[in-house]
């Protein structure tokens, strides 16, 4: 949701945003490693991040699961760092840490005392090549991830929903399997997958090193040669190759019941094209159709025509656009209907809707109004070392790189509502549609379109 808690006299702050930009430093070590040093020297603070150009559709056929297996591993020490110390260190030094796991990426942080990132640099350098697996961690460790799957996944029917329809999104391309992986498969996987996987892609020449906050550059520079510098790079590693999705010629559609429902919902997802590195206009085009859609709960498009008046159809409505990943991506939105609307009537007012506004196109003032609050949210972002540093690794292992990201605001502030409608008219297409309706058993008598 972006932020609406701004004031006219926010807006010339707007002309003079460039100043606020933040002073960005990179370099690159002999051995590969890119890194990348955001200086804020507001607070005695730093953050490191070290982001892995490989994900869970960079897995092997069969391993799904395997990337974010290895997330969890690689807290199981090295001969330096004992099994779960690694974050019992951080926490002795006043900060915190973690990890996470997307399709393009792993990545791990730390946020410690600015003079305290000297530690982590030696700790995190050591578990890049370092890790070591005993059967023992990996049996107990591959527990808690079929546990996690049980209660992230299985025990929820919105995210069983959202597994099947990525799956009937992509034909072929591996985005249709999900993070955690496909539970039969997850079950299975061994030492020796996780060792594999390890040994190919979390070396230096697959990496970026984020450093930001109190720090200086050349004393980064000199700490990532000492301690990242020695790692030996994974020779061979070359660019990803991952299956691309064929030509789409037809609209897919699915429902899926189960008594745990707790309030029906349509949703649709179209193919979508991603933010490319030098060309990001389609992308910022699809960001400003996503909130002229559906951006606000109460002067969106879809929020006006459907949630309001004397005879409202849902209780809930949003579009959807995320254009940092490699490979294509989706745009989208969900409907919940009020108590008395079935879902094949929500479906038909929400395509009625859609309709409208591909024939009477961009309202003007809603379009001045949305660029207002995307540059206002740029501003702010500023203000949040952890964003930004998300910020440029996110777009980093999605094939970007830092000029796109310094470039990304005004790109957005030079679209126009030609191109808004452009993209409405290429990505609203219903041959790479998949659309959705998440019931209860009770509610399937409420129409049958799918």
């Amino acid at each position: 949701m972006l932020r609406r808690l701004f004031t006219p006299l926010f807006l010339g702050v707007f002309a003079s945003s460039a100043a606020l930009a933040e002073k960005v430093t990179t370099f690159t070590l002999e051995n590969g490693l890119e890194a990348v040093v955001i200086e804020d020297h507001r607070a005695p603070v730093a953050m490191q991040m070290l982001w892995y150009r490989v994900g869970a559709a960079d897995e092997p056929a069969g391993k799904s699961g395997i990337a974010h297996f290895l997330e969890h591993l690689m807290f199981k020490g090295t001969e330096t760092v004992a099994p779960g110390e690694f974050s019992v260190v951080v926490e002795a030094q006043g900060g915190d840490d973690n990890a996470f796991t997307h399709q393009d990426y792993t990545a791990y942080f730390q946020r410690v005392a600015a003079d305290r990132l000297e530690l982590m640099m030696k700790m995190e350098a050591d578990r890049m090549r370092g890790l070591i697996l005993s059967e023992d961690n990996v049996e107990t460790e591959r527990a808690v991830i079929v546990e996690e799957r049980a209660q992230r996944s299985d025990s929820d029917p919105s995210s069983l929903f959202s597994e099947q329809r990525s799956a009937a999104q992509y034909l072929n391309h591996p985005y249709g399997i999900p993070i955690i992986g496909w539970k039969h498969e997850a079950e299975a996987l061994t030492r020796e997958d996780a060792l594999s996987f390890y040994r190919t892609f979390y070396a230096p020449n697959n990496a970026i090193l984020i450093v930001a906050g109190d720090v200086n550059p050349d004393a980064v520079k000199a700490l990532a040669e000492t301690y990242y510098g020695p790692i030996a790079p994974t020779p061979g590693l070359g660019p990803r190759l991952r299956p691309s999705e064929p030509p789409q010629l037809a609209e897919r559609r699915l429902t899926m019941t189960d008594p745990r429902v707790a309030q029906p919902y349509v949703v649709r997802t179209y193919l979508a094209p991603e933010r490319n590195a030098g060309d990001q206009k389609d992308a910022a085009a699809l960001v400003i159709l996503a909130e002229l859609l559906g951006g606000s709960s109460t002067t969106s498009v879809l929020a006006r025509a459907l949630q309001f008046g004397d005879a409202p159809k849902a209780v809930y409505t949003t579009a959807f656009y995320d254009g940092l990943s490699y490979d294509h991506t989706e745009f989208g939105f969900y409907a919940v209907p009020v108590p008395d609307v079935s879902l094949a009537d929500l479906e038909e007012a929400v395509d009625g809707v859609i309709a409208q506004f591909l024939k009477d196109g961009v309202d003007q003032e809603a379009f001045d109004r949305i660029k207002r609050q995307l540059r206002a949210d740029d501003i702010y972002a500023r203000d949040n070392l952890d964003r930004l540093a998300r910020d440029y690794g996110t777009a980093l292992t999605s094939g970007l790189t830092v000029t796109d990201v310094q470039a990304w605001p005004q790109v957005l502030q030079d679209v126009t509502p030609d191109a808004v409608m452009e993209a409405a008219r290429n990505v609203l297409n219903r041959k790479t549609a998949v659309t959705g309706w998440l019931m209860r058993e009770e509610d399937t008598t409420e129409g049958a379109k799918p």
